[in-house]
């Protein structure tokens, strides 16, 4: 792939968020994280109060790549052959004979909305493991690929903790960001409420002026670019160091693995792609620390009673690294 094609591909996605902002205000970090997870084949773990405008961010996104999407809300009673498909009898006409055939689940799709997904019990959640890791789907001995390309988001309440199933580590290290929409500011509600009052309808996007300005080869285009982009070996020790710092922190149980380090290096990679440059910054991997690294750290229970967060440790983490010059 030239440069030409490179600088197209940019352009294009570049384009994706000022179309999504056309119908969600406020998200612009939601928005880049999806853009992100999509470059690094990755996947987004939604966290936010009802009503913050998940669904609609997930909808507009596709709408505005041009790619297909699909919900799924899980509950308690989901099977994981609701989300992976099943095989199912088929009868022919005349009756005289039956055959087995695979009916594709919601999981054969670009985007996939996996809504409150800590409703449903750990058997469905690790029905998406396989899609999420290896892009794929094995059902009676077979294995069906899944369209690219392919983006898990899943969402959680972290509010409503009752009836739920927390996620396990193992699988909320397979997310590669943790994205947090918090509740919109003033002058967000305000133009917000004042595009319902418009006639604005969430149903309609194409009425709300959302248009396809990318695709799926966009996407494709840019990963590939990504994985080229250069890593100096100073930024692949500060990216190490920040992961071992984490370890050393008295306040964890657990601290990053080597692949939360490695997704922290692949996120970064694609931001720096995203904002124009072929080589990574500690900029770009601090820009990304957050929310790459603080959902795979594990609280030690008497931090957590003294009020401690994820986020304060890992800030403390960061802060303790010397940044490469």
């Amino acid at each position: 792939m030239n440069d030409a094609e490179q600088h197209q591909a940019r352009e294009r996605l570049t384009q994706v968020r000022a179309e999504v902002a056309k119908v969600v205000v406020g998200q612009d970090a939601a928005v880049s994280g999806l853009l992100v997870a999509l470059l690094c084949g990755g996947h987004v773990l939604m966290e936010g109060v009802p009503g913050v405008a998940k669904t609609l961010l997930v909808r507009t996104l596709a709408q505005a790549l041009s790619v297909d999407t699909r919900r799924v809300q899980f509950t308690p009673d989901l099977m994981p052959g609701d989300i992976t498909g099943s095989m199912v009898v088929n009868q022919s006409n005349d009756g005289a004979r039956t055959e087995l055939t695979f009916r594709e689940g919601p999981v054969f799709t670009h985007l996939l909305l996996a809504d409150e997904i800590n409703r449903t019990p750990p058997k469905t959640q690790s029905a998406l493991l396989e899609a999420m890791e290896e892009g794929q789907v094995s059902v009676d001995g077979v294995t069906r690929p899944l369209p690219r390309p392919f983006l898990v988001a899943a969402t959680q309440n972290p509010i409503e903790y009752e009836g739920t199933y927390p996620l396990p580590e193992a699988q909320l290290d397979r997310f590669l960001l943790k994205v947090v929409l918090p509740v919109p500011e003033r002058d967000d509600e305000l133009e917000i409420l004042t595009r319902h009052a418009a006639g604005f309808d969430p149903r309609d996007l194409p009425s709300a002026g959302v248009r396809p300005v990318a695709g799926p080869a966009d996407v494709l285009a840019g990963a590939a670019a990504t994985a080229a982009v250069l890593v100096s070996p100073e930024v692949v020790a500060y990216v190490v160091d920040i992961a071992r710092a984490t370890r050393r922190s008295p306040s964890l149980q657990a601290g990053v693995s080597p692949r939360g380090a490695t997704a922290l290096m692949r996120a970064a990679r694609a931001w720096a792609w995203l904002n124009g440059r072929d080589f990574v910054t500690p900029d770009d991997v601090k820009a990304l620390a957050q929310a790459t690294l603080a959902h795979r750290l594990t609280l030690r229970a008497e931090a957590e009673l003294e009020g401690v967060d994820t986020a304060t440790v890992l800030a403390s983490a960061l802060g303790s690294v010397p940044v490469p010059r």
